[in-house]
């Protein structure tokens, strides 16, 4: 994968009765999605795509099912989300058996609980791009967090030959600027991609290349018509844009970052506008309540998209 600049949907997988993936439901979700115009690339096993409640087996077919179905319309980057560099090195294998053509490298999560030295992050991302040969996608976690990167890390990182973008979650606009400043610097040909779903157009106008959103399963249309806006420098356009996806964004999003019960209001909100067949997700995430679920109605009509139908 050569292009990063444009929309990457974070894809959501549907499952059926019994909580395994869907794969006919998968491949024409993938295919819908990968045709949608500015649509550069899509993205399995990311928190939109229910990651942690899937195995490594899994993990691995949602990539297959997804890769295969859209090969002739764009290339496909899987998630590593591991807890160190044997099995991160063991997963990448698997994805790029399965399709990948790219990888997404979320942190550890034992650095969220006790934090890392930055030897231990380009160790990492060195080990999985040698051993991949793929080009990797660094994501960036929120600055609250232990996992989050220093901008003088996000610089180092930058100069790796095997890293090729940024999802950048920081969630912290200031110091959001101060990374992108950072990275730019650095090596300015890295792809600088939004993953701020609940902020689309405040991460925008920042100077980004594009967004790896979860968001863009729902509504991949509005969210690149609003890059191009931003990209055109037309912001009363994107202002107008914006409001439209803000109404499905509170439903979905509330006033708080993306969590699992939000991946499950969103998936509501595809089945409610006929993308999946259903809004099923797997324990112990829930489904939204009744009131969550009238919101999400009312936010589809508000922001004029019909429901039951998928354009």
């Amino acid at each position: 994968m050569t292009n990063f600049h444009g929309i990457i949907p974070a894809i959501a997988v549907p499952f059926r009765p019994d909580f395994g993936i869907d794969e006919t439901e998968l491949r024409r979700f993938a295919l819908w999605l990968a045709r949608r115009p500015g649509v550069v690339g899509l993205m399995t096993n990311g928190h939109t795509g229910e990651v942690f409640s899937l195995t490594t087996r899994e993990r691995a077919e949602v990539t297959r099912i997804t890769a295969d179905a859209v090969k002739d319309a764009c290339p496909v980057i899987s998630s590593i989300v591991c807890e160190g560099i044997s099995e991160a090195v063991d997963h990448a294998s698997l994805a790029k058996e399965a399709g990948a053509a790219a990888l997404d490298i979320m942190p550890p999560h034992h650095w969220l609980r006790f934090g890392f030295k930055p030897e231990h992050c380009i160790d990492y991302f060195n080990a999985i791009g040698s051993a991949s040969g793929l080009g990797l996608i660094v994501h960036v976690y929120p600055a609250w967090t232990r996992a989050s990167f220093s901008s003088e890390l996000l610089a180092e990182l930058a100069k790796l030959p095997q890293v090729r973008a940024f999802k950048i979650g920081t969630r912290d606009m200031n110091k959001y600027a101060r990374d992108i400043k950072a990275i730019r610097a650095a090596a300015p040909e890295k792809a600088l991609l939004t993953c701020h779903d609940e902020y689309l157009l405040a991460s925008m106008v920042q100077g980004i290349d594009g967004a790896l959103v979860g968001f863009a399963s729902l509504v991949p249309d509005l969210i690149n018509e609003l890059l191009e806006a931003v990209r055109a420098g037309d912001l009363r356009k994107a202002m107008a844009i914006q409001a439209r996806i803000d109404p499905l964004k509170d439903a979905v999003y509330g006033a708080g970052e993306p969590t699992g019960e939000a991946h499950g209001r969103m998936k509501a909100a595809m089945a409610a506008v006929g993308i999946l067949p259903n809004g099923r997700v797997r324990p112990p995430t829930h489904a939204p309540t009744p009131e969550e679920s009238a919101a999400i109605k009312a936010a589809i009509r508000a922001a004029g998209l019909a429901e039951r139908v998928a354009a």
